[in-house]
């Protein structure tokens, strides 16, 4: 539940603040007496296309270890602590990228990487997943998580939802214009109900369909977090071995903001479009042929 709240908080306050921004400068006076006007209604889009990605992402460290009650663990003295910080050190240190804050956070088995910049990252695995995996494996999900980290897929999944936030606000605005003025004659001043109706029916389901193509980006993602774990740990059966191990366990709820990032997940039927990450049989099938 307060994982739910949470989502629908942040996102919330996010457009409540650039809605207050698009006040200010203006942006959203693209409804004029003399039509649609293009260029400040595309200047309105970008707002609040990118906008709530980039905050999204900006917000996405602290959001995870609030939600998921992660501890960060680098400076612990346990043992498991040490061996899994000191994986995850040697595999930044190969992969070129700064030293990431570790957490462990209790939960099914489940791991993610997230944050906005690469060399001062996020990455947690789960009590679940130590404790079903043996090291060997545990080792390939970090790797994977750190590979994710080294290729910018924050950053990567940030700019292509933005592009497509972008598009379902402008497309769909413009469509209302359409519907409202053309179709339905509306000739007065300010926009009538088509605009309104037609508006906000689109942004549903133009959003619908930006989110299934976020998600084949996110799929072809995982497949490369999958064979950069091969790739850091030198062979590629470890990655299969977790993979394998993780088709036959519940992976766990992630919080929205991280949910893509995580190892795995198991949605079914027309939810498969959604998903953010592949069937596990075609991961480790793409691995071995790779």
């Amino acid at each position: 539940m307060k994982r739910i709240l949470l989502f629908v908080v942040t996102n919330l306050a996010v457009m409540v603040v650039l809605g207050v921004v698009a006040s200010l400068l203006g942006v959203n006076r693209y409804l004029t007496a003399n039509g649609l006007q293009l260029g400040q209604l595309l200047g309105f889009a970008l707002v609040f296309g990118f906008g709530g990605a980039i905050i999204s992402l900006l917000m996405s460290k602290p959001i995870a270890k609030w939600s998921t009650g992660a501890q960060i663990v680098n400076d612990s003295t346990d043992p498991t602590h040490r061996w899994i910080v000191g994986t995850v050190q040697g595999f930044a240190q190969k992969a070129g990228i700064g030293m990431p804050e570790v957490a462990i956070y209790d939960g099914e088995p489940n791991a993610f990487a997230t944050g906005a910049f690469k060399n001062s990252a996020l990455v947690a695995v789960s009590t679940g997943l130590l404790q079903s995996m043996n090291r060997e494996e545990v080792e390939a999900v970090i790797g994977h998580e750190v590979a994710h980290v080294a290729n910018g897929d924050m950053v990567t999944m940030t700019l292509i939802q933005g592009v497509m936030n972008t598009f379902v606000v402008f497309l769909s605005r413009v469509i209302g214009y359409f519907v409202d003025r053309v179709i339905l004659r509306n000739d007065r001043d300010g926009p009538g109900i088509g605009y309104v109706v037609t508006t906000i029916v689109l942004d549903i389901a133009l959003g619908v369909l930006a989110a299934i193509i976020v998600a084949w980006f996110s799929r072809q993602r995982e497949y490369r977090a999958d064979r950069g774990s091969a790739e850091l740990l030198g062979r590629k059966q470890p990655m299969i071995n977790a993979l394998a191990r993780l088709g036959g366990m519940d992976p766990g709820e992630l919080p929205k903001s991280v949910a893509a990032m995580g190892i795995s997940s198991r949605p079914g039927g027309m939810m498969a479009l959604l998903s953010t990450h592949p069937p596990i049989e075609d991961r480790i099938r793409a691995l071995q042929q790779s």
